[in-house]
């Protein structure tokens, strides 16, 4: 049976990451990479439209839970260890052809390795250049050996993962993956990802994130774009 299509740019920002659709938290148990988008606001409709096939559920039935708990090997890490992280990235952009360290991080590893194959592409190398939010999310697990926080491309997948293992919700917390949806929708309507770093109490949380503005930037978003997050297992 062929897979059916569909546009994921509007999820991504300008660029799509291909292997992005077949989300690595089936793989790992880990949460999809939320695509990044590229604007600091509503995103307007880009010019080059990418079409990406999409996954069915038998793709990925079978694999889920298996990338959850994926880690670096480390004893796991706090919401504070991700957060310290975070910030030491700020600043980090990508180059002219719109690839950045977080894309070359997950063409070299055996999430990108594994979401390529399953997705029928020959090699990772299919994330190179594409938007790389949830992949910047993705390393930040990986570096800081924080359990339950998801390996994926795919804000979606990432998001969707999170709520099937019981860890999706709708309060700030620090350390929380934060899904965006620019136009609403709930999570298929999911454009972003960051992290959380404080719940301002006003309509209002600051966070950080990458693929924002072709960078990784500390941002003021307003609660009311936020589609849900996700609660990595924190020690």
């Amino acid at each position: 049976m062929t897979a059916p299509t569909f546009d994921l740019t509007k999820r991504i920002g300008t660029r799509v990451a291909a292997g992005a659709v077949l989300s690595v938290a089936g793989a790992f148990g880990i949460a999809s990479l939320t695509p990044a988008a590229h604007a600091d606001t509503k995103p307007a409709q880009p010019a080059n439209t990418v079409h990406v096939a999409a996954v069915s559920k038998a793709d990925t039935k079978g694999a889920e839970g298996a990338a959850a708990g994926a880690s670096s090997g480390k004893a796991g890490a706090s919401a504070q260890d991700v957060i310290k992280l975070a910030r030491t990235q700020v600043g980090t952009h990508e180059d002219a052809s719109g690839n950045s360290k977080f894309n070359d991080w997950y063409v070299d590893s055996s999430l990108g390795q594994l979401n390529a194959h399953r997705i029928g592409a020959k090699s990772a190398s299919v994330y190179k250049g594409q938007s790389w939010c949830d992949m910047f999310v993705s390393w930040l697990g990986q570096n800081t050996g924080a359990k339950g926080m998801g390996a994926d491309a795919y804000t979606v997948s990432h998001a969707q993962w999170f709520k099937k293992t019981g860890r999706f919700g709708q309060t700030a917390k620090p350390g929380a993956v934060v899904f965006f949806a620019w136009n609403g929708g709930g999570i298929k309507g999911i454009d972003h990802v960051g992290i959380v770093v404080k719940d301002n109490h006003d309509g209002t949380i600051n966070t950080i994130e990458g693929n924002t503005g072709n960078a990784v930037k500390e941002k003021v978003r307003d609660t009311s774009t936020v589609a849900g997050y996700g609660y990595p297992e924190y020690r």
